[in-house]
């Protein structure tokens, strides 16, 4: 029923893999071809990695390893996809990663689900919860002792905080315990080994001081020390879980069955089993199971997952198709050109999976700290301790004040600078209608110099409006409205709607039929009408979107359409460029169609009819050049680029595959907060910087106090608090 939108037959497949992806035109062209078997996969779940130090140490471990050509970690998911020669088995994979002190399991990709990351986050929040109870109980008794209770009172006071805290922190410590003895066995240092030691040497005084009858106990540094870091490693977590795969949610997408047509019968087999030249069909309203060219049949294609657009596609034989399009109104003959792990969707997928894995290899400001962090508090306490022993000679007092440095220098700040911030902003985005979904969004958002705008649903709505419709004939509209009445196509729907508006009744058509890919048609008064594309209707095409009606006797009469823009368009784009940033728009819509929206919004770098692969083209060439990019897209055909591009940003009215591989999701219809996004993302990197310099001030001014023995445990454990509670104040001054 369009004439500009309806885009020519492609000349490739739209597989947004590299040059092993088979381009269904040359093999339409050479006839069947085999393809060359996949290498084995092989996915491991890996539990116990938190950090960028940990992909490394993963990948250079199986890297090496005979049979495996590739390995990559995705730190959101815990999980190692191996591509390994065939045969290859999991138990040599999972030896190499136990050897560098991980745990590693064997992955069923068909029984992926949630289920591991909800049950993780559950366990951290109810040692949290058990930490915090623990630790109010343990505080009242102290501020007893505090307040002058003495002797036998004392001594009472502080065996029932042991008889409290030793279960406790034995409990809810367990995160830490378990990466810093895996750390430990394999000749490794990380921030939980300091945070064990603190806790262990905290108890271990405060016990020695509780035996002997001390003045000091420090079980309520001990249980209020794992207190705030589980506070800070739960928020961490959160803003990851939110995150799943997109690459999941495309091989959803996947048709696992297809009809093939052997000698005139039609039998139903697996996917897997079709091969190229087999002949299949696909009815209305069906999704292409595989890369092919359309060998009968006349019909309309949603091609949505290739082009982003919503108008349907004349399709015709001869016409490549790619898995994942949906055949609406007509049946077709296909002829398979490539099926499973060979088609266009597959390998989209991979692609996603791939530049996912690259993403979350971007090391956080937290992450950067912590390599320089541990090795320093555990060196600066050993001298400490060593130094005042040889001092005085008196081992109590020695382990004291170590006790103290690694106390007082544990990274309770550190890791809640990162998560505090995170967590504040989050929700001043969400109030604005954003929502963060990873957790390194804002770090990466805060670094965007260019934003890359897809059209069709996200600066519009992706639905035609009638143009001009009031200066429409009354009679036409409501003849074009009565015979829009037979088909659902998105310009019918539009013209049955401006109709609706203008309170014209639709004329009442008789023997009303559509004809696939063309319009439709029926009786008026004993004449025929037609509504429809223009060649159909005997009228010259235009360059604009258009519906054509025609009545026997008369010339055809024009409908123009245009995409209406979605609320906000023109302020986001203005205020991204007063924020200093370039932004450009990149669509498959035809040349015309995005020239005159680009010239509407004032947008001069502008790309028509890309496919995927050449957005994901397009985000690689602006890498190249230095750029960091924020991707805003809203269809499948936009994923790979939105999980390639340093940060991306989806509409809640996208595609599922396109909002999980988003870092942040805009909930509403209004898309001006994209600038404020930004603007906020600056304003987080700020406030996680001055963070680490609050921390760095407090160990500056606190460490040399506890080594020179002025800071008791007890004091430690309170000025690291209070630098706690400072960094997560200074979080919520985000604006």
């Amino acid at each position: 029923m369009t004439d500009s939108t309806y885009p020519e037959a492609p000349t490739a497949s739209a597989c947004p893999a590299c040059d092993a992806a088979p381009m269904a035109r040359r093999l339409a062209t050479r006839g069947a071809a085999i393809q060359e078997a996949p290498p084995g996969r092989l996915m491991l779940s890996l539990p116990g990695i938190h950090c960028a130090l940990c992909i490394t140490t993963v990948e250079k471990a199986l890297a090496p390893l005979p049979g495996v050509r590739s390995a990559r970690v995705n730190l959101t998911l815990k999980r190692a996809v191996v591509e390994a020669d065939p045969g290859l088995a999991a138990a040599p994979l999972i030896e190499a990663v136990n050897a560098v002190g991980y745990e590693a399991h064997e992955l069923d990709a068909s029984a992926l689900s949630a289920t591991a990351t909800d049950r993780q986050g559950r366990e951290l929040l109810m040692r949290l919860a058990v930490a915090g109870f623990a630790a109010m109980n343990v505080m009242l008794l102290s501020v007893a002792v505090w307040s002058g209770a003495a002797d036998a009172t004392r001594d009472l006071f502080h065996w029932i905080s042991a008889a409290i805290a030793f279960p406790a922190v034995a409990f809810a410590g367990q995160p830490f315990y378990r990466n810093a003895w895996s750390a430990l066995r394999h000749g490794r240092l990380n921030m939980d080994v300091p945070i064990t030691l603190a806790i262990g040497l905290a108890l271990g005084t405060s016990l020695y001081e509780t035996a002997h009858s001390g003045h000091h106990a420090y079980f309520d540094a001990a249980i209020s020390l794992t207190f705030f870091l589980l506070a800070g490693r739960y928020l961490d977590h959160r803003t990851r879980a939110v995150a799943r795969s997109a690459a999941e949610e495309l091989a959803a997408l996947e048709v696992a069955r297809a009809i093939r047509l052997t000698g005139g019968a039609e039998e139903l087999v697996d996917v897997a089993d079709l091969a190229p030249g087999d002949m299949i069909l696909v009815r209305p309203g069906g999704r292409m199971p595989v890369d092919g060219v359309i060998a009968r049949g006349t019909s309309e294609l949603d091609r949505s997952l290739l082009t982003g657009e919503t108008l349907p596609a004349f399709a015709e034989p001869g016409q490549v198709v790619s898995a994942g399009e949906v055949n609406l109104t007509g049946p077709l003959v296909v002829t398979v050109t490539a099926a499973g792990a060979a088609s266009s969707l597959h390998r989209m997928a991979d692609l996603v999976a791939m530049a996912e894995s690259t993403r979350n290899r971007y090391t956080s400001l937290a992450d950067k700290a912590a390599g320089l962090y541990a090795p320093g508090v555990h060196i600066l306490s050993l001298l400490a301790g060593l130094g005042w022993y040889f001092y005085t000679s008196d081992a109590r007092l020695a382990i004291n004040i170590a006790a103290a440095v690694l106390i007082i220098t544990c990274p309770c700040a550190l890791g809640l600078a990162v998560p505090a911030v995170t967590t504040a902003a989050s929700g001043r985005l969400f109030r604005k209608g954003m929502l963060i979904k990873s957790g390194t969004a804002l770090e990466r958002l805060a670094e965007v110099d260019t934003v890359i705008f897809d059209k069709t649903g996200t600066l519009t709505r992706g639905l035609p409006e009638l143009v001009a419709a009031e200066a429409a004939d009354p009679g036409d509209l409501a003849l074009a409205a009565g015979l829009a009445h037979g088909s659902a196509h998105p310009l019918s729907r539009a013209l049955a709607a401006a109709a609706a508006r203008a309170g014209i009744a639709p004329r009442e058509v008789s023997e009303l039929r559509e004809v696939p890919g063309y319009g439709t048609e029926g009786q008026w008064r004993g004449q025929r009408v037609r509504l429809g594309r223009a060649a159909w209707v005997g009228a010259e095409a235009g360059r604009q979107t258009s519906a054509w009606l025609a009545v026997e006797g008369r010339e055809p009469v024009c409908f123009a359409f245009t995409d209406a823009l979605r609320p906000g368009a023109e302020a986001a784009v203005n205020g991204l460029r007063q924020a200093g940033l370039h932004v450009a728009l990149i669509s498959g819509d035809a040349t015309p169609a995005v020239e005159a929206f680009a010239a509407r919004l004032g947008i001069d770098d502008w790309t028509a009819e890309a496919l995927p692969e050449d957005k994901a083209a397009r985000l690689a060439e602006l890498a190249g050049d230095g750029r960091r990019v924020l991707m805003v897209g809203d269809g499948l055909n936009d994923t790979a680029a939105l999980a390639a591009a340093h940060a991306s940003l989806s509409p809640a009215s996208a595609l599922d595959a396109a909002r999980v591989a988003s870092d942040i999701v805009l909930l509403g219809e209004d898309i001006a907060p994209v600038a404020a996004a930004i603007t906020t993302a600056r304003s987080a990197v700020t406030r996680i910087k001055q963070n680490f310099t609050i921390a760095t001030v407090y160990n500056v001014i606190a460490v040399p106090l506890a080594i020179a023995g002025w800071a008791t445990p007890l004091a430690a454990a309170l000025a690291m608090s209070a630098s706690s509670i400072t960094v997560s104040l200074n979080s919520l001054r985000l604006k």
